[in-house]
């Protein structure tokens, strides 16, 4: 059928369809690939998780992280084994659409797609913020700031993935040497005394010099204990782009996440430890604040504030990589219009770059208000993680015998657990930015309403995660008859 065919099937789309839609196969290997990982995150360590503090206080922040510290690890395993099942662009949507149906695919995508959209918006105005504060070329936040991050980082994009996930490893592996130097610096002024200097509100329940606001602290600072994480569930959308990625995806993902709980753990204790945590509960730069409280710059500090700048460029950096791919894929599939699927001569989604990059830099010259805009991605976040650990248990119970070149540790009990914690994070999102969940709400009202009355109607049958949807509803059939 022609490509503008409607169909309350899902219309099968001739070679010149899908010729037009193809990545460059082999691209990353599974160094990139773990280095992708890390670039997601990176920035979480330099700020925000801060703020965890004054909801949950230490103790609470501490509770929180590792709580979601074990959502995570939960989560990425389960993804290894889906993503070497399915090694498609699609990611979380391809998972959600074999076990869920199109509406389980297409509710898992636009999750991620508002994390992936709404935080490389959020950091860019963070990186304005941290040109301004160091004097860099003379600048002050704003738009020109926010427009140049777009148009040089999404021009190093459309140049070439392979161009792409080299310069993200190498800006990523700065700011994570900056994080090891910081920590080595602040342990040698640590005081345990500082940890639990955060008034006691006596009236909140459970509440002590290690809860000082109490058992429902530690619910509130769920999604700043996501921080230390947040956007490493991303690796599967190179999938289409790795070097044999049955076997480099389970590994990247596994070392990643390894990773990251050493530099959550390190920056962590560093900080709060250095200055306590009254100090850097607030700020902006609470690694720098750890090191010269209200004191003069430092040589140590100052070469923290400059990496915290190149870690927030490489998860700016990479998150664009990665909505652009969840784009690239629904859109391939006709869940999105099917322009945005095309790739240019070097086997970049162009459109898939430039379209969301125009959202994310209108959102922010427009708006300014980075925390919300990462707290409506939090959420956005947080569905998808429920879904595709959702996902995960249905595919094992429904399809036992589904070749799984690996296999997640724990099976349907490791994928529960990151799927009841991924619940609670979810509510936690009330409790933190009500206005922020609503606005999330709104939006994908706004997407599924699309869904119900046109995509779902004009889906394209050879795109890879509906084949493979396809081949499991026919092996079904055979099974029944």
């Amino acid at each position: 059928m022609a490509e503008g065919t409607t169909t309350r099937t899902p219309s099968p789309a001739d070679d010149a369809y899908m010729k037009r839609r193809t990545l460059r196969r082999g691209s990353a290997g599974w160094l990139l690939l773990t280095g992708l990982g890390v670039a997601y995150v990176v920035s979480g360590d330099f700020s925000g998780w801060n703020i965890g503090l004054s909801k949950g206080g230490f103790g609470g922040l501490a509770i929180a992280t590792l709580l979601m510290g074990v959502m995570y690890a939960c989560l990425v395993f389960a993804l290894a084994e889906l993503s070497a099942i399915l090694p498609t662009a699609g990611g979380g949507y391809g998972f959600a659409r074999r076990a869920l149906g199109t509406w389980g695919g297409f509710l898992t995508g636009t999750a991620i797609l508002i994390e992936y959209i709404l935080a490389p918006a959020a950091i860019s105005i963070f990186i304005g913020d941290y040109v301004e504060s160091l004097g860099l070329f003379g600048l002050e936040s704003g738009w020109p700031v926010y427009l140049a991050c777009f148009a040089i980082f999404i021009g190093i994009h459309l140049w070439g993935v392979g161009e792409a996930l080299r310069f993200s490893l190498v800006v990523t592996a700065i700011a994570v040497a900056a994080l090891l130097i910081f920590a080595v610096g602040a342990f040698t002024e640590f005081s345990g005394e500082g940890l639990n200097d955060i008034p006691v509100d006596k009236e909140a329940f459970g509440s002590g010099s290690w809860l000082p606001f109490g058992l429902l602290g530690i619910w509130a600072a769920f999604p700043f204990g996501m921080w230390f994480f947040l956007g490493v569930e991303g690796v599967p959308l190179a999938a289409e782009e790795a070097k044999d990625p049955v076997r480099s995806m389970p590994r990247a993902l596994s070392i990643s996440m390894g990773i990251l709980v050493l530099l959550a753990v390190l920056t962590f204790f560093a900080s709060t430890g250095a200055r306590g945590s009254a100090a850097i509960q607030e700020a902006g730069n609470p690694l720098v604040v750890a090191l010269q409280g209200d004191g003069d710059p430092t040589p140590l500090s100052r070469f923290v504030n400059y990496a915290g700048l190149a870690g927030l460029v490489a998860s700016f950096f990479s998150l664009i990589y990665a909505g652009s791919r969840q784009l690239f894929a629904l859109s391939r599939a006709g869940y999105l219009p099917r322009f945005l699927s095309l790739t240019s001569r070097r086997k970049s989604p162009y459109l898939g770059l430039l379209i969301p990059g125009a959202i994310g830099f209108a959102l922010a010259a427009g708006t300014g208000n980075g925390a919300r805009m990462l707290n409506i991605a939090v959420f956005g976040a947080t569905i998808s993680y429920a879904l595709m650990a959702l996902s995960h248990i249905v595919l094992r119970r429904r399809e036992p015998d589904l070749p799984r070149p690996y296999r997640t540790p724990g099976g349907v009990l490791t994928s529960s657990v990151a799927f009841v914690l991924a619940l609670s994070a979810l509510v936690a999102t009330f409790l933190v930015d009500k206005d922020a969940a609503f606005i999330a709400l709104g939006v994908y009202a706004v997407a599924l309403a699309y869904f119900a009355i046109y995509s779902r109607h004009h889906l394209v049958a050879q795109a890879p995660e509906e084949e493979f949807a396809a081949l499991a509803a026919a092996e079904a059939e055979l099974e029944r008859n």
